[in-house]
């Protein structure tokens, strides 16, 4: 039940009508039995500085970002989980007493999601594709579950540049080699399969089309030994998986990755684990 004692929290975008995250929160919220509720917030670029200043003010406890505010939210808060400054990018705010802490969730969700079911990252050679917003949260998650490489493939475009840099400051950072090549290197992204263990789509390719993100020399040089996963969800089965499924891989669909993304703002927020498994078969029926 609504009352005064009721905590607020939410997820702000521009469009934000067609969230999962209320269904997701507001179910784990009654299962714990906490007295909060989750709000989706369509908000203008233009009001995101009064829409902090409003979750300051008003003490909403947490929300989650979307499109576009991920970047320009930052010099409004006042401190940031490490990684979420390699990224320079939060997904998700929690307001401690006023303070506002951001964190990155999304590329933390890609790895929780795989370990959950049993895979073991330590040790393994990591190939990204892409390198926007969520393949920057994946590939500097990856320092946090000593892997043994990263790898990334990215289109040769006008920031294919500032890419380089931010990987090569990432680089002073870890022991981790991490590498980056143009997207149309062929003979490099086939020499990169070989050498992978786990392949991981981080571009839209296959989200409206029957399109796969690796030509068809490289696709057919993937091996059952290997595990691919594509951050799409919508469709649940992509070509690009339907292809690896064929050749004996193990795939992935980026459903997990958007419920751990979650369960882990839940847990930055209450401290408390989300119901994976009653949220995985609630947000498969439609809002």
């Amino acid at each position: 039940m609504i009352n005064g004692k009721t905590s607020l929290f939410g997820f702000v975008a521009h469009p934000a009508k067609h969230s999962r995250s209320p269904k997701m929160h507001n179910l784990s919220f009654d299962y714990w039995h906490i007295n909060a509720r989750y709000l989706a917030f369509d908000v203008a670029p233009d009001e995101l500085p009064g829409a902090v200043a409003g979750i300051r003010s008003m003490g909403i406890v947490g929300v989650n970002l979307s499109m576009p505010f991920k970047q320009t939210v930052v010099p409004m808060l006042d401190e940031m989980t490490p990684r979420a400054r390699r990224i320079k990018a939060v997904n998700t705010i929690k307001n401690d007493h006023g303070r506002l802490i951001g964190d990155s969730t999304d590329g933390a969700g890609l790895y929780q999601d795989l370990q959950s079911q049993g895979y073991h990252l330590a040790g393994k050679h990591v190939m990204i594709l892409g390198a926007g917003g969520a393949g920057k949260a994946i590939i500097a998650a990856a320092l946090d579950y000593d892997v043994a490489s990263v790898t990334v493939f990215k289109r040769a475009n006008q920031t294919y540049e500032q890419v380089v840099q931010w990987l090569a400051d990432l680089a002073q950072q870890t022991p981790i080699p991490l590498n980056i090549r143009p997207y149309d290197d062929e003979a490099a992204m086939l020499a990169a399969v070989k050498a992978s263990d786990l392949i991981i789509n981080a571009t839209n390719i296959g989200m409206t089309t029957a399109g796969v993100p690796l030509p068809p020399r490289v696709m057919a040089a993937l091996t059952p030994q290997q595990t691919v996963y594509d951050v799409i969800y919508q469709p649940l089965e992509t070509a690009f998986l339907r292809q690896a499924k064929a050749l004996g891989c193990a795939t992935h669909n980026g459903l997990g990755m958007l419920v751990w993304q979650g369960a882990l703002a839940f847990k930055f927020w209450t401290g408390k684990d989300m119901p994976i498994a009653a949220v995985e078969n609630a947000i498969m029926t439609t809002n």
